[in-house]
């Protein structure tokens, strides 16, 4: 997507709200309804509960390195109330490369181009701050991440493990 325009196409009754810190508690509790219930909550027992999910999303607000430009909060403006249906977070990981945190879709959400959305919208914010490279961690067994991010032009470069606990009756 080097130095070429990035296209943000948002689905007919949603819209993407822009970073802003008193939005903090509407990402976090996107966050929570995106992973609740998935396998990254056992991976990451911080998705499992919605005060985890306020607490990541302020550490991940307080790094040296977070990016607002690169950082959205995905809404539904359908039937009168506002729902936060998706999140993404972007961090200055060096000085040439940025990095994607948590996409988020609520389940009720997912499949209508909201992630795609997000994505892109993450993507021109990194390049606006002067990131041409961005790379972003699934969960392998994520099947339609990572088909999403695939499609998108993202690449798997390494497999990384995680040590989790596991609970025998």
């Amino acid at each position: 997507m080097r130095g070429r325009s990035i296209p943000i196409v948002v689905p007919q009754g949603y819209r993407l709200l822009p970073w802003q810190p008193e939005l903090l508690s509407d990402h976090a509790e996107a966050k929570y309804l995106s992973f609740r219930n998935e396998i990254d909550a056992d991976v990451f027992e911080c998705l499992s509960e919605l005060e985890g999910c306020q607490r990541l999303m302020n550490e991940i607000s307080l790094k040296d390195g977070f990016l607002p430009e690169a950082t959205w909060l995905a809404v539904y403006m359908g039937g009168g109330e506002v729902e936060c249906c998706g999140t993404i977070q972007g961090i200055r990981a060096t000085h040439k490369f940025g990095a994607i945190q948590n996409v988020g879709v609520t389940p009720a959400h997912r499949g209508r181009g909201i992630g795609s959305a997000m994505i892109y919208a993450a993507l021109a914010g990194f390049q606006q701050v002067g990131l041409p490279r961005v790379y972003l961690e699934v969960t392998a067994q994520n099947d339609g991440a990572v088909k999403l991010y695939n499609r998108l032009g993202f690449r798997r470069t390494k497999t990384l493990f995680k040590a989790v606990e596991l609970a025998y009756s």
